[in-house]
């Protein structure tokens, strides 16, 4: 698929040419920080050197300090507290850190998490009853609840407080909560929007600790957690968010808990550096695997034991449901790939709205975001759960989503999400209208370039300046994410060496090996499924290419080569 390159704008020459000496660093480098808005010296420290005592003062957040004394009157009083959190990372997180540090001061909690299918995303009535009926008078809602206001009225009349953290955006009206931890509050002032819903359960467990002179190292043992749920969650890793995944990231490598551990152990990740991409691809799918298959409350469970063993056996099931959400989620990618490129009317189309009362409910999402990759234009997968046709839905870059779907809503049940992924649920008979309508919203409003994938480029490099204090210092603008994304560069008019050529089991990956003019530099680079680009590599043209740099380990040698990402022949003219 045909891709547009976009190049980032350099920034102010006085300032990258000021950071590169006083830093002593190439100004590829030095214009890296300048486009991640670091612009001098201390910024630069900062920026490399994260510390723990720069993060904010948690009463800065609205309603903290009623957060704090009701919990200090909850012990006071021995109430029983519950810890509720939702079936995914951020909720299951969340919900382990603050149940296991309370544990570690106070004997009466219990954590619930809702079932997916039974009870669906955020606080429930069966949640609130199940706190009734355990004569519980204290609820800590994680990752949920600003937009509860009936069921926290519900609950307040029926004797049981709630305390929210949460990090989605509110809604007109808050809930009668004793307390609205929520940065996104419009009359919130606290100084980083970004945090997790892990992230603001830790603000809360660091007031708390400071009230009460605990050790905050009590907290930070459990800094792993939210590390987890900053990446899973793809919140931006800038500001708050970087120091708790920098030091997060660094526990998850050293001393992880044990229920993480026993994770990375299955995911083959023992003994080496842990990163942002290990969490996304190999811990969260895990993590989210109990939800979507069975419960969430098992990965609880793991995150919350203490005992290798026990974790040993929890690490099992959780795999074996991972096992069966991989199975899931090929098999139904495949047969929505299959109604889309069998069908001719199907492919024209500038959207992908498919149903199938069969697909299960757990991995629809990931169903979603692998067939917008793949197709790429606006994608709604919907299945059919208790009567009902719901679903989930995923953007590509630029465009509004969740306008597309607002603009049906005369069609459906409820909706939420944002610009680029939504949740939706309609009558099983809105189902064929809703096609129609969303595809003639999107043919409307998508702009033709929106259609086709988009490179970010960071800058141009030369090979040659490919070397291993260039690579060094790039490393230590790790952990990337959102808002600090691993950077890409572009390197124009190289030629293939002479020895690049096809690798793997079916010869369709690519092995370079290149060179520019005017320098003895050679790269090596792989390009995954890049394999029918070879025909011109060797035809001796020049070529730009654009990648990611990395270490390559092969028979116990560490060398630097090249992630392509892309390849484009601009010079087949001129070659005439």
């Amino acid at each position: 698929m045909e891709k547009r390159w976009s190049i980032l704008s350099e920034g102010d020459s006085e300032i990258v040419n000021h950071l590169a000496e006083v830093l002593n660093i190439n100004k590829v480098l030095a214009n890296l920080l300048v486009q991640r808005g670091v612009t001098n010296y201390d910024e630069a420290k900062a920026f490399f050197r994260p510390k723990l005592t720069d993060l904010h003062n948690p009463f800065l957040m609205k309603d903290m300090d009623l957060a704090v004394d009701r919990i200090v009157e909850a012990f006071n009083n021995e109430e029983k507290i519950l810890i509720y959190g939702d079936y995914d990372v951020d909720g299951t997180t969340s919900v382990a850190l603050v149940y296991s540090f309370l544990s570690l001061h106070y004997p009466h909690l219990e954590f619930y998490i809702p079932n997916r299918y039974e009870e669906g995303y955020g606080v429930s009535y069966k949640g609130i009853d199940h706190a009734i009926n355990t004569n519980t008078t204290l609820i800590i809602a994680l990752d949920c609840g600003i937009k509860a206001v009936e069921k926290v009225a519900y609950a307040k009349d029926n004797g049981v407080d709630f305390i929210i953290c949460d990090h989605h955006t509110p809604g007109d009206e808050l809930p009668n909560a004793v307390a609205c931890l929520d940065p996104k509050r419009n009359d919130c002032f606290y100084p980083d929007k970004n945090l997790s819903g892990c992230g603001v359960g830790f603000k809360l467990m660091q007031a708390f600790c400071r009230f009460n002179d605990y050790k905050e190292a009590e907290l930070y043992n459990l800094i792993d957690l939210v590390a987890v749920s900053i990446a899973a969650d793809i919140v931006p890793i800038i500001g708050e968010n970087r120091i708790l995944a920098y030091y997060g990231l660094q526990k998850l490598s050293t001393d992880p808990s044990i229920g993480l551990k026993t994770i990375m152990k299955v995911a083959g990740m023992e003994g080496r550096e842990a990163t942002i991409s290990d969490i996304v691809f190999k811990i969260g799918p895990r993590i989210n695997a109990a939800g979507r298959i069975d419960t969430g409350r098992d990965a609880v469970d793991l995150l919350v034991c203490k005992d290798e063993v026990a974790a040993k056996g929890m690490c099992a099931e959780i795999n074996v449901s991972n096992e069966t959400r991989k199975d899931l989620d090929r098999n139904i990618t495949q047969e929505a790939y299959d109604l889309i490129a069998n069908n001719p009317a199907e492919k024209e189309k500038k959207s992908t709205v498919l149903f199938n009362p069969e697909w299960h409910k757990g991995v629809i999402g990931i169903v979603a975001s692998r067939l917008t990759e793949f197709f790429y234009r606006p994608t709604v997968i919907l299945t059919e759960s208790k009567g009902f046709a719901t679903g989930s839905a995923r953007s590509v870059d630029g465009f509004d989503l969740y306008k597309a779907i607002e603009s049906c809503s005369d069609l459906l049940e409820n909706f939420g999400g944002h610009m680029y992924a939504a949740g939706l649920t309609m009558k099983l008979e809105h189902v064929e209208i809703f096609k129609e309508r969303f595809e003639k919203y999107v043919q409307e409003n998508i702009l033709p370039e929106q259609l086709i994938p988009r490179i970010e480029i960071d800058s141009k490099l030369h090979l040659k300046d490919i070397n291993a204090k260039f690579y060094r210092i790039l490393k230590q603008f790790r952990p990337f994410g959102p808002g600090n994304m691993k950077p890409t560069f572009m390197s124009e008019r190289v030629f293939d060496y002479g020895t690049s050529k096809n690798v793997g089991k079916d010869r369709d990956h690519l092995k370079l090996e290149i060179i520019e003019e005017h320098s003895a530099a050679i790269k090596q680079g792989i390009g995954f499924s890049m394999g029918s680009f070879l025909p011109e590599i060797k035809s001796n043209s020049p070529f730009d290419v654009c990648y990611h740099i990395e270490e390559n380990y092969y028979n116990g040698i560490t060398t630097l080569q090249i992630a392509v990402k892309d390849i484009k022949f601009t010079y087949k003219e001129e070659m005439v």
